[in-house]
This record gives C-alpha cells, structure tokens and sequence, in this order.
C-alpha cells in the first residue's frame, strides 16, 4: 500500500508542476497572460482631491511568452484613457491603437491594445473615476483632525483595475515603482518602502522591489504621523490616533520574530502599518510592506491583537505564495488563519490560542448554517467558472484552517511544521493553485505519512459540504467553564450582577454575547448593558455582538449608541450584520434605513453595495 502511495503521488507532483504552466487562465480578467505578462510597473500619478481623481499615466514593462502576439489586453473600470504609447527599439514612444470592450458589471473594461511587434514598454496616460471602486475619498469632516482630507485604495480582490490599468489577476506578478503628487500638507505612503523622513518635495517616491500581484497595489493619503515600533516595524496614523495605535501594536516586531521561526524568514524588509479612518470596509488589508488596519481593532488594552497576527502572516501565505486565481481563495486565508493560531500560541501562550481558535470555529459552524451547499466547499469543481460559485469568502478563513489543522493533529508538529515551511520556501513569489498543493500534500506528507488522511477525506474536505464528521472541534478549558455560567444566567439562576466578568478576557465576552443572542429577551440585555455598560465598550468586537443580541432581542435603549456606531464604523463585518438584523424586524426597519441614509456617504463603496443588498431586500 506505501508503495502505491509513493507511485502515486509522484506522479501527482509531476502533473502539478505540469498543472503549474497549464491552468485556465482567470476567468475574472481579460488579460491573455499565457501571452504576455507585466513584469514591471511604473506610476506617475496625481492626486486631485476636488476632483476625486488620480490623473497621469501608467508604464507597463512586458515579457512576451507568445513569440507571435501583438496585442495587449489590460483589465480597466472606468477609466479614461487619454492616449496610448509604445516605446519602440530606439527608445522613442510613438502613439498605438486601442479599443475598449463593452462594459461588465464585475469585470469593468478589457483594454485592447494593437501593438507593432512586440514592444519592452507601454505607457497609458489616464485618468481614474471619482466613482473608483478601490478609492474613498474623505472630506475633512470624515478624519479625526476635521482639517483635511483623506484618500485610501482597497484594490483586492479585482478592484486595482480602477485606479491602474493593469493585468488585474493574481496570476501576474510585478515589481513597481511609483512618483505621486499629493497636497502640501499630506503624506502619501504605498505598499512599498515608505521613507519616514520623506517630505514629499518633487512628488513622494516608491520602489516595490519584490515582484507582487495586483491586488496588492494599495495607496493611502492624508494627515498622518509615524511612530517606529522596532528596527524594521512601524506605524502610520493620524496625529489624534498614533499615540494609541503604538500602544496597542507594541507586539508587532515580537510577532515578526514568532512568525519567522516558525516558517522563515521575513522576505519583505520592513512591516509598517497604516490605520485608517473607521470607513475601511474590512478588518486588515495585507498589502506589504504596509499593512492597511482598521481602527476597530484599538481596544485599549491590545486584546485584538490576533488581528494584527493575521494580516502579518500574509506574508508568508497569500503575498508571498498566492492563489493563482480567487477561485482558490482559500490558499490565501485558511493557510493565513492557521498561520495567525501558531503565532497567537508562540506569543500569548496555548490557552489564549485555543480561545480564539474555539471562538472561530464556533462562529463558523453558525456560519454554515446560512449557507447553500454549493457555497460550502473550499474549492469548486462547478463547471462554471464565475465567481458566484466560489466558495463563500467568509468560510474559506475557517475551514481552510481547519483542514490545515487536521493535517497538522494527525502528522505532529514535527512533521507538519517543516512540510508547511517547504511549501512557503519552495513556491515563494509564485501564484499557485489547489491542485499544486495538493500534488506538494500527497509528495511530501502523505506519501511518508498515508495514515493522516485518506484520498476519500481529503477530497471531503476540499470539495465536500459543510466541515467533515472527523474534524476536531478545538476545546478552551476556560470556555467549557463558561458554558455553565451562560446556561444558569440564560435559566435566571445567576443574577447578572453575579457574572464572574471581572475574570473575563474579550474572547470570554464574545463567548458569552453569540451563545445569548437570540435567547436572551430585551429585560435581560438591559440588565448587562446597565450593569456592564456593553454599549459604550471601546472593544468593537464586544460591541457589535452587544448590539447584535439587542437587536434580536428588541432592546432599543442602545438606539443612540447603536445609532452613533453605525454613523463612524464602515467595517463591513459589523454593519452589513447589523442592518440585516435591523431589516428583519419591522418594529426596527424604518429607523435602520433613516440611519442609513444620513451614514451611507461615510462608507466605503464596498460597504454601500453590500449594505444596499440588505436595503433592497423585500
């Protein structure tokens, strides 16, 4: 039976690295890149804040695979293009012919560029849209100063294509370069290296020297501060906000360190942050060399750190081995959760590991429990290739983590860890798909190991429904204590004022909020919330499940905190929820879209389009 194994998955691996050259090509962009692909970019930008635009061009370096293609097909959204040069073998740039296709609701505009021969370079000068899906633009009134302006991009997952005409795939990878005009007075920073002492004089300058895909272009640009964390750590900020945003990322450089002993060394230089005003639409953005942080996660006493442990072990799993389309979205985010577990158990200890992992866990079994099968599995066989077959983007984290996990139980860490760290090393600055993976599991771990896992489970777990009967649910000791305070409160054997909270850490709080959410009435919200004074918690995580379970339960004193939340927090993890919840109650409806409409100008366009899906429901 080895022996077959060994067979078996040799042949495996000689397919994948087959497979690695000859997988289908995106279906969410119009490039052609089995014919040419972008090996390097160069922006030269400016940022006109009255307009809402960025207005220059962009230079595209080329490597022609196809010895006899002569067009290049670029990815736009709104773009308008001014004109359209190749530069010829003497160096001169002469004016070429393009067309642009009709436009697609999710993929924007293909760009067709005739070109004579096959050209080193090509410049397009543009214009962007103040309609940019990737770009908000801040008043001054929406920034904590209230003095200037501020502007930040959101290019995952097919979005850069609105602000750079660009092979917008995660397919191609590029190294950049960049000179940005910005406002006397603003800083611009890039996912690139970010000189601190810069002043901005002759245009901010950018150098990205290690090649990225596109979804990792990213721009921010307003009043903002720096304070330096560690030799190769730092953060960006708003001068009001940088004194707590250095508190609270105190751990990053330990957190550096935890991760590089596990998996390798940090291939990035620097790991700066920036954190951006409340309408960021997500949790974290891991653009390198400059992750992008949603303020939400300062709590004052760092207990959201695990979020920060996320974004920066991206740099091992999605920007430094990337899913080669977002079909295989989870190769991204279940290798990264599984990544920010060790690195929470490496700094804070198991318990607290397995805190969050529980909590996670958890979270994702509700999860499921909202989902079509169809939606459920980590990668599609669906024979159609759009996106609306993909796997749910919020079950992908978990379950990929999951699975991951599983595989690290039953080898042990001491196989497991180093067959996770030759995966990152061997397919570093590579964009791969599952079917890779797979080839790298069964050659390198399940050949020598073919107890972890069947061929009939590992197929369960990437393409079944649901979280396979095998897998093992992680088990906090101070949980499991929990439960049986939450059962006796639920019962009104405790009193609220008896709850042991003072003990209490955020993951026992969010613990405790998802297991009474919809089983607790509103006397009994009113109780913790008076008691406890849930409403006004500077832990945004607490405070949405407060505000969540209040909604359920038709507790409407958090109305004007509620109200102020929503008006100052676009994270589309809290509010699309909360609007949902809101909706479902035709006691709460009026008052959610009166709310909305003074508050969807705050948000980012990611947000007003998922929130708008909750408004137009009837």
């Amino acid at each position: 039976m080895k022996t077959r194994f060994l067979l078996r998955a040799a042949a495996t691996a000689i397919l994948g690295a087959w497979s690695a050259c000859a997988f289908a090509l995106d279906p969410l962009s119009y490039a052609k890149y089995d014919q040419v692909k972008t090996s390097a970019l160069h922006m030269d930008l400016k940022a006109d804040f009255a307009r809402k635009t960025l207005d220059g061009y962009a230079e595209l370096t080329l490597d022609w695979l196809d010895k006899s293609a002569t067009t290049l097909d670029l990815d736009t959204r709104e773009l308008s293009i001014a004109k359209i040069e190749a530069q010829d073998a003497g160096g001169a740039w002469r004016a070429v012919r393009y067309t642009l296709d009709k436009f697609d609701p999710e993929k924007g505009q293909a760009l067709r560029i005739a070109l004579p021969g096959q050209p080193n370079k090509v410049r397009i000068h543009y214009r962007t849209a103040p309609t940019a899906t990737a770009l908000q633009w801040l008043t001054p009134a929406q920034t904590l100063s209230g003095k200037r302006p501020f502007m930040f991009s959101q290019s995952q997952s097919i979005n850069a294509r609105s602000w750079v005409p660009i092979q917008d795939t995660p397919a191609v990878r590029f190294t950049y370069t960049a000179r940005i005009q910005a406002p006397e007075g603003l800083r611009v920073v890039m996912s690139a290296d970010n000189d601190a002492k810069a002043t901005g004089k002759g245009g901010w300058k950018f150098t990205m020297p290690q090649p990225i895909p596109s979804y990792l272009l990213a721009i921010g640009i307003g009043e903002l501060d720096v304070r330096s964390l560690g030799p190769r750590t730092g953060v960006y900020a708003e001068p009001k906000r940088i004194g707590a945003a250095e508190y609270e990322l105190a751990d990053t450089e330990k957190m550096v360190a935890a991760a590089e002993s596990l998996y390798g060394p940090y291939r990035w230089g620097r790991y700066d942050m920036l954190v951006l005003p409340p309408s960021f639409p997500i949790g974290g953005m891991e653009n390198p060399r400059l992750t992008f942080l949603t303020p939400t996660m300062i709590a004052g006493d760092r207990s959201l750190v695990d979020l920060i442990a996320h974004e920066l072990a991206h740099s091992w799993s999605g920007n430094l081995v990337t899913n080669a389309s977002w079909k295989h979205w989870w190769l991204n985010e279940g290798f990264t959760t599984y990544v920010t577990t060790r690195i929470l158990e490496k700094i804070y200890g198991e318990e607290v590991a397995t805190m969050n992992l529980q909590l996670e866990q958890e979270e994702a079994l509700e999860h499921l429990k909202t989902l079509a099968k169809e939606k459920q599995a980590l990668v599609t066989r669906h024979p159609d290739t759009s996106s609306e077959h993909y796997t749910d983007e919020e079950l992908a984290y978990p379950k990929g983590a999951w699975f991951l996990r599983t595989l690290e139980q039953r080898a042990g860490r001491a196989a497991f860890d180093p067959f996770l760290r030759g995966w990152f090393d061997q397919h570093a600055f590579q964009s791969v798909t599952t079917e890779q993976f797979v080839a790298y599991l069964r050659a390198n771990l399940l050949a020598k190991n073919p107890q972890v896992m069947s061929e009939a489970e590992l197929d369960e777990w990437l393409y079944g429904p649901g979280i396979p009967a095998s897998a093992k649910l992680a088990v906090s000791e101070r949980l499991a204590r929990l439960n049986a305070t939450t059962a006796a409160w639920l019962k009104g054997e405790l009193d609220t004022a008896q709850l042991p909270t003072k003990a209490w850490n955020a993951a026992e709080w969010m613990k405790f909020l998802n297991d009474i959410d919809n089983k607790a009435d509103a006397k009994r919200l009113e109780e913790l919330d008076k008691a406890y004074g849930l409403a006004k918690t500077g832990n945004n995580e607490v405070a949405f499940r407060f505000y969540r379970a209040s909604v359920h339960a038709g507790y409407r004193g958090i109305r004007p905190n509620l109200e102020a939340f929503l008006m100052s927090v676009g994270r589309q993890k809290f509010v699309v929820p909360l609007y949902a919840a809101l909706r479902a109650n035709e006691q709460d409806r009026a008052w959610a879209e009166r709310v909305y409409k003074a508050a969807r100008a705050r948000y980012h366009p990611e947000t007003q389009a998922s929130v708008d899906k909750q408004m137009n429901k009837r």
